[in-house]
């Protein structure tokens, strides 16, 4: 395992690209920030670690040789990689790995994340916008404070609490969003998309499947005597193959 430790008195942007492994970011208090990579003696060796200004870029420069295939424009052989990395809060985070799993917890400012195949799984707040694209696997985000977009082609979205727009385009998977204003449009070819509507939202809604229900617990901002003085919410959504469900978030 290969350590590296940095004095980063203010958040940091934190860019990590690996070809496979598992990626763990963690925010906290202080004025430093600590990268740990594990794996195989010959994979660390060529993870470089570096700190230029306020950005610290964990990268792999190195050349596998034997049986490669390509994902996502990563060489790929054997072994595993793992990088875990504590940095402060309100960090700016951007991962990019072709297979393995990414864990955030804590508070970051912006996150945005590749993948061709592992979860994302996010503990804890994005301050602002967050932007997640991935070939196979779940995502989960407990927290978006501004806008969100998703691109996936299988795998499920779940996002607890969105505060602006939402964007997500997926091939194959179910979405379960709450959002609270904006605009949220969702288009998905096969699976179900579910979006929750925070209390005291106005409801605009404009949405269809080719084969599955259309239901809504809310009623349309449109309706009779249904407009409170809160923030409106514009759904525009499309499903293939799915239900299309819209309900009150609690």
């Amino acid at each position: 395992m290969a350590e590296h430790d940095f004095h980063t008195p203010e958040p940091v942007d934190l860019d990590v690209t690996i070809p496979i492994g598992d990626i763990e970011i963690e925010t906290v208090d202080g004025d430093s920030s600590t990268i740990e990579v594990s794996g195989t003696d010959k994979l660390v060796d060529q993870v470089e670690v570096v700190q230029r200004g306020r950005t610290i870029s964990v990268a792999f420069r190195g050349k596998h040789h034997g049986i490669v295939f390509s994902i996502g424009g990563f060489n790929l052989s054997g072994g595993d990689l793992r990088v875990r990395a504590r940095v402060p809060h309100g960090s700016d985070i951007e991962l990019a790995t072709a297979a393995g799993d990414m864990q955030v917890h804590g508070r970051v400012h912006r996150l945005e994340t590749k993948s061709a195949s592992g979860d994302l799984n996010v503990i804890g707040a994005v301050e602002e916008n967050a932007h997640v694209k991935t070939v196979s696997g779940d995502v989960f985000l407990a927290s978006v404070g501004n806008e969100l977009t998703v691109q996936s082609v299988s795998g499920d979205l779940r996002a607890e609490s969105v505060g602006g727009d939402v964007e997500v385009k997926t091939v194959s998977g179910d979405v379960r969003v709450n959002a609270q204003r904006g605009k949220a449009t969702v288009q998905s070819v096969s699976g179900d998309i579910e979006i929750g509507v925070a209390p005291g939202t106005n409801l605009d809604v404009d949405a269809g499947s080719v084969s599955g229900d259309l239901t809504s617990e809310v009623p349309l901002g449109s309706d009779a005597g249904s407009l409170s003085d809160g923030p409106t919410l514009v759904v525009r959504g499309k499903t293939v193959s799915g239900d299309f469900r819209v309900y009150r978030a609690a």
